[in-house]
Parts: structure tokens; sequence; C-alpha cells
């Protein structure tokens, strides 16, 4: 059984995924199988319609497949944000026609979320391997001003054609390739909740996820290139974290410490002379980051942790709950630090607890991290390699913003990861001066 055979098995949305070269001209098949006697309505953008959605129109009007008129977001400036989940759901309401969203990971969204609030299911046709959000349970949404995760099903059937996507912007692969690249750092994060009884690895996720992982990440320059065999591994180990994600109803198999960068830089409404960054480049950044933050934690003798120390330093809730207060005053979130702080504080009979676990296992909790983890310098090497930014400032973020973004995401999402480490240990200005990032 293939690992994507075994990902279906485990799914509890999706049905059906097809991915290979020429699997375009399937689609009305797909579609019929999945969803008999039932009506279509295309949804994609104006570039998405034209590389795609055309296309499938025709291949859906060949089998006799109706097809309502194709909803096709014009806005140039389109994003995932919930004025458009209205504007689409709206058109939804007056319809009970299948969707079929014809694009990447905003179009796979905005229907995503869409067709949850019009109780339907959906189905995705990927025009690009540029995020894993496509099978993935949950849609990522900007509202109120903050990023913000939906609970809502991932599509019941999926179709990738490789010929399509290896046609892809370049740009869009390579911000797939890193977002597939922070598996890595995420299932660092995961090993530390773990091994300190934070939260447990789910075996079968962890599965999904890690296993081939490194394969997939193994040669960017074809992925850069469109070579469809490296732009097959990448699509499949992007569609394989949605299956995790599904699989576990969390977002934890395949996110961690460097996803949190990329919410709080889009909570804070972070542009780069005028552009929203993607969401794979924000994570890229937040994965070299993360990483290079934990090249310092592995040079700490964590055995000899004064943990009495720790637990003596260690605020009172209150105290928590003023920096958090201080720290998001002036943004349109104040009450997100505040909430999920709070959500994962824990007492000082707690903490001791904690580190009395990390100091007695740290030689085999150093040992798991460094089997899981790419050195900072290969990984940047790859991540160069198949195009995408290495370096903070080509996102439009500097060294002085980066150093405050390891401080104010852990703040932000109630996930323990590397950043929590830091906190508890009172190890966090030691280990970002040691990197460069002084104050």
């Amino acid at each position: 059984m293939s690992r994507i055979e075994k990902a279906l098995k485990a799914a509890r949305e999706t049905k059906a995924l097809r991915i290979g070269s020429g699997e375009l001209r399937h689609v009305a098949t797909l579609f019929g199988e999945q969803f008999p006697e039932r009506n279509a309505v295309i949804v994609a953008d104006v570039n998405t319609y034209g590389v795609a959605g055309k296309y499938v129109a025709e291949n859906l009007k060949n089998a006799g497949i109706v097809q309502e008129e194709a909803f096709i977001f014009t806005d140039p400036g389109l994003y995932a944000e919930y004025a458009y989940v209205d504007a689409l759901t709206a058109r939804l309401k007056i319809t009970d026609a299948i969707p079929i969203a014809v694009g990447s990971g905003t179009i796979n969204d905005l229907t995503k979320l869409s067709s949850h609030l019009t109780a339907r299911p959906y189905m995705c046709v990927a025009t690009a391997a540029s995020m894993d959000g496509y099978t993935a349970f949950g849609a990522s949404i900007t509202a109120g001003g903050a990023k913000q995760t939906f609970t809502c099903p991932a599509p019941q059937a999926c179709l990738a054609d490789i010929d399509v996507i290896r046609k892809a912007p370049a740009d869009m692969t390579a911000s797939g390739y890193a977002d597939l690249f922070a598996k890595i750092t995420a299932g660092a994060d995961w090993i530390l909740a773990d091994r300190l009884e934070v939260e447990a690895i789910d075996p079968q996720a962890w599965s999904i996820v890690q296993d081939g992982l490194h394969d997939a990440l193994s040669d960017p320059e074809g992925v850069k290139n469109g070579n469809p065999a490296a732009i097959s591994r990448l699509t499949e180990g992007l569609m394989l974290g949605g299956f995790a994600m599904q699989q576990s109803q969390s977002s934890r198999p395949a996110s961690g410490a460097e996803h949190q960068f990329s919410h709080l830089w889009n909570m804070e409404h972070h542009l780069n002379n005028g552009q929203h960054v993607s969401h794979g480049f924000q994570v890229g950044i937040g994965t070299l980051s993360v990483t290079a933050f934990y090249e310092q934690v592995l040079k700490t003798p964590m055995e000899r942790l004064n943990i009495k120390d720790c637990c003596l330093a260690w605020p009172a809730l209150e105290e928590w709950d003023r920096r958090a207060r201080e720290l998001f005053k002036n943004t349109d979130f104040p009450e997100t630090g505040l909430q999920e702080t709070r959500a994962k504080y824990i007492n000082r009979e707690q903490l001791s607890h904690q580190l009395h676990l990390l100091v007695r296992q740290w030689p085999e909790i150093k040992s798991a991290l460094a089997a899981q983890l790419v050195p900072r310098a290969v990984a940047g090497q790859r991540l160069q390699s198949v195009g995408a930014p290495v370096e903070p400032e080509q996102i439009g973020i500097s060294k002085e913003r980066l150093r405050d973004t390891f401080v104010r995401s852990q703040f932000i999402r109630r996930r323990f990861t590397v950043l929590d480490l830091a906190v508890r240990t009172g190890y966090m200005c030691r280990w970002l001066d040691a990197m460069g990032l002084s104050s």
C-alpha cells in the first residue's frame, strides 16, 4: 500500500486523491464518482480559471455534468480574508451545486470555509504546489484583524495534475517547498512536547508527515526546474501534511514555532514593499530562524539546569496577563495573547515536574532533536537553491523585528514549542544573543 493510500485510509473527510501527469482529463470522472447526480460550480480567480478552470468546465460539459455559472474572484489583491468568504457564501446559498475550487491556497481556503458554512462538501483542483492546505482540516482566514484557523472539513476529493503544477510560477513552487521544509522544525517541536508530557506524538499522524519527508526535500534544484519527479514528490509531501492534520483534527503534525512567526506577521498586517508575503516564504524564514535557535538549544548543557532558580523566577499568572496586555495593547488583537497564554500557563509545581523531565531525559531528547533537524547551513542552501528567501530582510523583516518575533509569537498560540522551552528555562535572551539577535 502506498503512502497516499495509507493516508487516505486514515483521513476523515477526503475520500479520493489523484496525483499525476495528465490527471486533469479525469476531473469529470472523479467528480461523477464522488458526487453522482449533483451539479457543479467552479470557483477560481482570473488566473486559475485560465490555467485550469476553463479546461475543467469543458471536461465537465463533455461528460454531461450540469454546471452553474462559475464564481470567479476578480480582485487582483485577493487573499484569504473573511469578506471574500461572505461573497462566496452568498452565492452558494442560492444553489445546491458542489463547488470545485480551482486554484491554490487562497481559493481552496475560501471555498473550504464557504462550503462548510453552506452545509456541503467540495472538490479541489490544485494548480500549484504552494502549500499543504489542500487536504488539511480547517481554513486559515483573516478575520477581525487576526489570522484564524476556522473549523471546516477538507475536500471530499482532490486532483493534482503535475503537468499543470510544474508550470506554476516559480515563487509559488518555492513557497510550497519552504512550507514542506517547515515540517522538520514542526517535528522537533512535537518531540519536545511529547517528551515533556505536554502533547503526545500521534504515531499515525507522525508517520504520514515524517516518513519520506527528507526524500521529498532532497532535490531543490529539480523542484526549481519543474522536474516532474521532484514536483510529484513535493506535491505528495504537501498533500500528506494535510492528511495528517485531517487525521488528528489539528495542525500539530505540520506546524510549530515557525508557523507562529507567520501567524504573528499576518496578524500585524506585515507587507514587504507593499505586497503580501506568501505563507511559504514566511514559514521558510521562520524555519531557518527556529533551526538556528535549536542549534543554540543543543549546545546548552540542560542536564545542569538549575530547576530551583527557574521555578523561583517563574511569574504568577497575573504577571503573564500583564505582559500579554502590554505586548499587544496597540494591536487590533489585544486579547489574543491573554487568551493563548492563559491556556498554556502552568504553575511552579507543574514547571518543576516538566523541567525535571527535561533534565533526566536530556541525552535522549538531544539525540532525537539532532536526528530530526537539518543543520541551518544546509537548510539555507536548499531553500536558496529552490528560489526561496533565506534572510529575514528579503521579506521585509529586520533583525530587530525578528528578535521581537521570537518573544511575541510565543504569546499568540497555546501550542508548546521550543519558544516555550526557552521561556521556562530562562534561556530565551541568551540564545537570541548567541544568534546575533541582540536587544
